[in-house]
């Protein structure tokens, strides 16, 4: 189907930025000269503000994951015909109603992919070593010594083999761990690729003494990782979570680190965000929690940026990219 004439100068609404992450970017002034940007600071208090600064929008730049657009949203912004979210995920876009609508979506794929692996890594040498803890008690005027986790030699499990779980089972054979893989369509030039050995999901769970979960977050995968499944972890396990927080049962979570089935969990992503100051998570021993902010460097603050503008412009040209419906 022929892509519909937009105006000379469309209106761009970054509905949200909070935390700033677009303002102040170069990407910014690419922008503005070919179309009217409107950029929202902070997060709307709730829908009819949303509907307000995204009114008259032929296009969104989604910059902060943590604003939905469900189908009755996207319904009354009549002029809308394209979304680009500021990195991987688009969950929190109403794909299907999108599709209706017309409303083509893009996402930023594997430009923060090396960030996100490095970040991934670091949660789990930290929570290996306990250093959470070890920083608390020294906080205290406690001088304590335990017994940790060397991870050389130790068998990491990567669940997802994209662009964030490949860099990051390259980063954990660098360490000399032994990697095990899976993912919904294995193929040997990509096990080849990342010199890792696909196995089956339950097989994952069995021997993996590092879980590092990398799957997107869709109704295939949402709640992959319950009760069954983490009781088919290895005793003293630990899972590493940067991809989305309803990948993970939470309260299964909890259940298996107060009692010492797992030994640990390094999360980035969680099933509330923000994570409320009660969420049970934040009183469980051995834990390194980030918040969400596992691509949040100069670095992957300017791919992602400059991702999300190139989407923008490929679409203005007509040629749209990386289309997600």
């Amino acid at each position: 189907m022929e892509q519909e004439k937009l105006p000379e100068r469309p209106v761009i609404v970054i509905p949200g930025d909070e935390p700033g992450q677009f303002a102040g970017s170069r990407h910014v002034a690419r922008l503005e000269r070919c179309g009217k940007v409107r950029l929202y600071k902070g997060r709307p208090r709730d829908d009819a503000e949303k509907l307000q600064w995204a009114r008259d929008a032929e296009i969104l730049l989604n910059s902060n994951g943590g604003i939905a657009w469900p189908g009755e949203l996207l319904r009354k912004l009549l002029r809308l015909k394209y979304i680009t979210a500021r990195g991987v995920g688009v969950d929190s876009i109403d794909l299907p109603a999108a599709r209706e609508l017309g409303i083509l979506v893009s996402n930023v794929p594997a430009k923060t992919a090396p960030v996100v692996a490095e970040h991934a890594v670091a949660l789990m040498l930290g929570v290996a070593r306990n250093m959470a803890h070890h920083m608390r008690q020294l906080q205290q005027g406690v001088w304590e010594h335990t017994v940790d986790i060397y991870l050389r030699g130790k068998t990491l499990g990567i669940a997802g083999t994209g662009a964030i779980g490949g860099w990051t089972a390259k980063l954990g054979r660098a360490l000399g761990m032994r990697v095990l893989a899976w993912t919904f369509h294995p193929t040997p030039e990509r096990a080849e690729e990342l010199g890792v050995k696909y196995v089956a999901w339950e097989e994952l769970l069995a021997r993996s003494d590092v879980l590092s979960l990398h799957v997107k977050l869709t109704d295939a995968t949402r709640g992959l990782l319950g009760t069954n499944e983490i009781q088919q972890m290895k005793p003293g396990a630990l899972l590493i979570n940067t991809a989305r927080g309803a990948l993970v049962d939470m309260p299964a979570l909890v259940e298996a680190l107060e009692s010492g089935h797992l030994g640990g969990a390094g999360l980035d992503v969680f099933d509330v965000e923000p994570l409320p100051a009660d969420h049970p998570i934040l009183s469980c021993d051995r834990v390194l929690l980030t918040p969400h902010n596992a691509d949040q460097t100069p670095e992957g603050l300017d791919f992602v940026n400059g991702g999300a503008v190139d989407n923008i412009l490929a679409f203005l040209e007509g040629k749209p990219q990386n289309l997600v419906t």
